[in-house]
């Protein structure tokens, strides 16, 4: 790479995860299992939802949503990741890196604020049993679909139009994609306004979504413990779980990763949490949700048992 390369503002160069030869092939084969397996899972997920009548209902709507952002999400990161692991070359241009900030922030703030409007959706569904077929409609369904994904365009947005109108001084971005916090440590200018407009955005969004989603189950919980069936509890609060455990995931990493302040960012810290929500998660989710859901595993069975008898 020649020193007009290192120094062109036109293209930026991830440093990736290791420059190990040996770990970079671990990297490599991690990666792709796990970039196949998000792949495949939420594939599955949407299929299943689709072929079974019965799963055409506002919770699997809301998790078909949730398993195309997550393959849009793994989509946008994984493969550079997998390209830069092999390849000698790491930079990426400017353009291609303001489009991978710009849908990595879109997805990361629509999956948000679905998780919570998801909470919402067990909330009426276990406190309101009565009224929910009222308040959870077609029409009202694809409402907060469009709320989740318009939060998530605006804050994406103004946060990739305000971090690439700063001035770079270096262009060796410690990180494996475009992200925000590993870019203001490139800038020559002061980055305080850009880190309060993410934190302010980030408190907003995150902490609102969050704090959604807490009420929501304080109140499922204490109505679920007023069922004398412990059955009912039971099937209650598997419903839930499958929920609680991805949110617990997800809010906890993104806290980490773009509510502390700069003074505590570390790199490499910064890496690990990333690799968690940007590739982890996606994984995880329609395992966890698969996993846990009787009806969901039940169309499996069935329709692989069918393609077996052909």
């Amino acid at each position: 790479m020649g020193d007009s390369n290192q120094t062109s503002p036109e293209r930026f160069f991830l440093l990736g995860l290791s420059n190990v030869l040996y770990l970079k092939v671990i990297c490599f084969i991690m990666f792709f299992i796990m970039y196949l397996t998000t792949l495949s899972g939420n594939i599955l997920l949407i299929v299943v939802v689709r072929i079974n009548s019965k799963l055409q209902t506002p919770m699997y709507i809301f998790l078909s949503n949730l398993s195309v952002i997550d393959i849009c999400f793994s989509s946008n990161i994984v493969p550079i990741i997998l390209i830069n692991t092999l390849s000698e070359d790491r930079s990426i241009s400017l353009l291609g890196c303001a489009v991978q900030m710009y849908f990595h922030m879109e997805l990361g703030g629509t999956e948000c604020v679905l998780l919570a409007i998801m909470a919402y959706d067990r909330f009426v569904a276990i406190c309101r049993p009565l009224h929910y077929q009222t308040i959870i409609n077609k029409r009202m369904c694809a409402c907060f679909a469009s709320i989740s994904w318009a939060v998530g365009l605006a804050n994406s947005l103004i946060h990739t139009l305000l971090t690439f109108q700063l001035p770079f001084c270096k262009f060796h971005v410690n990180h494996f994609f475009c992200e925000m916090p590993p870019f203001f440590q490139l800038s020559c200018k002061d980055t305080r306004t850009n880190e309060i407009v993410m934190q302010v955005a980030g408190l907003i969004i995150i902490m609102c979504a969050f704090f959604l989603t807490v009420i929501s189950y304080v109140h499922i919980i204490f109505t679920i413990l007023k069922i004398h069936s412990s059955q009912g509890r039971q099937k209650a609060f598997s419903t839930c779980t499958s929920h609680l455990t991805v949110v617990s995931v997800y809010y906890g990493t993104i806290m980490f990763m773009y509510l502390k302040p700069r003074s505590t960012y570390s790199p490499e810290m910064g890496k690990i949490v990333s690799i968690l929500y940007t590739v982890v998660t996606p994984m995880l989710n329609p395992i966890i949700y698969s996993m846990r859901n009787k009806e969901v595993k039940d169309t499996i069975k069935i329709k692989l048992l069918r393609q077996s008898n052909h």
